[in-house]
């Protein structure tokens, strides 16, 4: 039987600055088995151990902070509109690039991107000590905050809840999440300063090891016509600007390998949506447009950073085009009806559109533009779940039950088939009736569970690393004191005790799958900021211990003793415990003490 068969036999599974509200001149908001078994060696369940552990939970700590929706939030009524011509920057899928895609290296002597989650680096060029920069600015704020937020779970909400604002998740995802295109109009151009700009484009340009066609995109849209002219090898700024200059829109890829705060913008994301967030950003020159009319496959998040934007969004065409699970080719104007939302995006401004909803953009009056595309939920739908699931199912029911080893009646093609499709016979009637009785038995052999397991290990590997807290540092193994003085290390020896607290580093940072008789924990905490770079990570779990490392993950972010883990000895406690540590992938309550 298949690995998912094997796992699923061997584990069950602050406050927002006070804004003026924008005045009502443009409409401001809103536009529109195989059965698991559970190996159970102590009386106690995982869950009833949560359970206890909350209630008996000691009032918050004082890294913890409550977070309240942001002053004045409400929903705008109307739409702008604004008419013209239009073509469009063309998100990329929320996969940025195969694993092709080379690490993006430092020259010119310096050090390459640090991996480390707990340390992001900054671009380097003289703008990034600028003290002009913004700082103060609405996003700098909110990523304050999310830094006293103990509960990555909590982070991710909050985040979530700054994009939308003023518009309320709950009913962003009740009432048009998948189903309509969304306007956020803000009137506050510095609402995304410091998330990227076109001064960190031009220092990439001349810092990092940026290559066209691996990196950057130069591309065109002229009289109907898509070209893309990408030179090759590196992406001087010479070259870069000479094609700006030439009218080419400029797309970078994976901007989270190159940028820190895209990289923490996505890595706290990414457990909102419980899918892989990826982003392009796109330079635009004044007065030209870069992508044809297409569809994605992706749902996408537009945000302007800098400039203007005319864009212009259209309904799927026809019921085939809902929610696409591939990008589409280029379509001409001829092959479009009516957009839905037509506006100018300005910075502050959020535009978000689901996968098969035809869009196109250009600028504009001499004003060039700046945006990020967020991307996810790609192929992330029932069908790919059942996709993996039906085949399974299938192979566990014919071991299983006789039903489904019986063999089909002798004379089925004399009324099944096309040619039979408008027969009457009862034969067939009653064929069609034995389909669906075996059918409707098959989700009674569905390893629903080991399935769900397999595209949560994928998740993992598709996930960034994480970007980590103070807090979250300073009680890991990343802020130990050790280090090297006077010839030596020194500071070494603090250790994990029994009495020690703790809990997984971050919510979405390791997975327990079941796979070939063996458990495996899937983790994180050493993926690389380019997509798919490495191989998936992971550390072989003792089945002894299955039932401390369920624990540990379902408590989060409640803490646990080291000695209350299920574990039949002590040794086993502290070696699942000091195993995972020593990983980056367990905190503890308080500092560790040098022994």
């Amino acid at each position: 039987m298949d690995e998912p068969r094997n796992g699923a036999a061997l584990l069950r599974r602050g406050r927002g600055r006070r804004r003026r509200q924008p005045q009502p001149r443009g409409g401001s908001v809103l536009a529109l088995p195989l059965r698991a078994r559970k190996i159970r060696r102590h009386r106690r369940s995982a869950a009833s151990r949560v359970a206890a552990l909350r209630a008996r939970a000691l009032p918050s700590e004082a890294w913890d902070s409550k977070v309240e929706p942001a002053a004045g939030e409400r929903e705008g009524s109307a739409e702008r509109r604004e008419t013209s011509r239009s073509a469009e920057p063309r998100p990329v899928p929320v996969r940025p690039r195969p694993a092709s895609a080379a690490v993006p290296r430092r020259v010119e002597g310096r050090a390459a991107l640090s991996r480390d989650p707990g340390t992001p680096v900054p671009l380097p060029g003289p703008h990034v000590d600028d003290p002009a920069r913004p700082w103060d600015s609405p996003l700098q704020q909110v990523l304050a905050e999310l830094n006293g937020i103990p509960s990555s779970r909590r982070r991710a909400a909050r985040l979530f809840e700054w994009l939308l604002a003023p518009m309320p998740p709950d009913h962003f995802y009740r009432r048009l999440w998948e189903r309509e295109a969304v306007l956020v109009r803000r009137q506050d151009p510095s609402y995304y300063e410091g998330l990227f700009s076109t001064a960190d484009l031009d220092s990439m340009l001349r810092y990092e090891d940026v290559h066209f066609g691996q990196h950057l995109d130069a591309a065109r849209y002229v009289d109907g016509r898509r070209e893309t002219l990408n030179p090759p090898g590196r992406a001087l700024p010479a070259a870069a600007w000479s094609l700006y200059r030439a009218g080419c829109s400029l797309r970078l890829l994976c901007p989270q390998a190159f940028s820190p705060t895209v990289w923490q913008f996505l890595a706290v994301l990414q457990e909102q949506f419980g899918s892989m967030a990826g982003s392009n950003v796109y330079l635009t020159p004044p007065n030209s447009q870069g992508f044809a009319p297409h569809y994605d496959d992706i749902e996408a998040f537009v945000l302007q950073l800098e400039g203007r934007k005319l864009w212009r969004v259209y309904r799927p065409r026809d019921p085939s085009e809902e929610l696409a699970l591939t990008s589409s080719p280029n379509f001409s104007q001829e092959d479009l009806g009516e957009p839905v939302l037509q506006t100018v995006l300005e910075p502050g401004d959020l535009l978000y559109f689901p996968r098969g909803f035809i869009h196109q953009a250009e600028c504009q009056d001499g004003v060039h533009s700046l945006h990020l595309t967020l991307s996810t939920y790609q192929r992330n739908t029932w069908g790919d779940f059942l996709e993996a699931v039906l085949p399974l199912a299938v192979q566990a029911a014919v071991e299983e039950n006789v039903e489904f080893r019986r063999g089909l009646p002798r004379d089925f093609m004399d009324y099944m088939g096309a040619q039979h499709s408008d027969s009457k016979d009862p034969r067939r009637t009653a064929f069609m009736e034995k389909v669906r009785v075996l059918v409707a038995r098959l989700g009674h052999f569905a390893p629903v569970d080991a399935v769900a397991d397999q595209r949560a290990k994928d998740f993992i590997h598709d996930s960034l690393p994480p970007v980590l807290t103070d807090r979250e540092k300073a009680l890991s193994v990343h802020g130990l004191p050790i280090r090297w003085e006077a010839g030596e290390p020194v500071n070494v020896g603090a250790q994990l005790t029994t009495e020690t607290e703790v809990h997984m580093l971050q919510g979405g940072v390791a997975r327990l799958v079941g796979e070939g008789g063996r458990l495996f924990l899937y983790y994180t905490v050493e993926n690389s900021r380019v997509y798919h770079l490495e191989e998936p990570k992971c550390l072989e779990i003792d089945p002894q211990q299955a039932d401390a490392m369920e624990l540990l993950l379902r408590s989060y972010p409640e803490f646990v003793r080291v000695g209350d883990l299920p574990c039949d000895s002590v040794e086993d406690q502290l070696s699942l415990a000091t195993m995972l540590y020593d990983k980056g992938l367990l905190l503890t309550k308080t500092p560790l003490v040098l022994n």
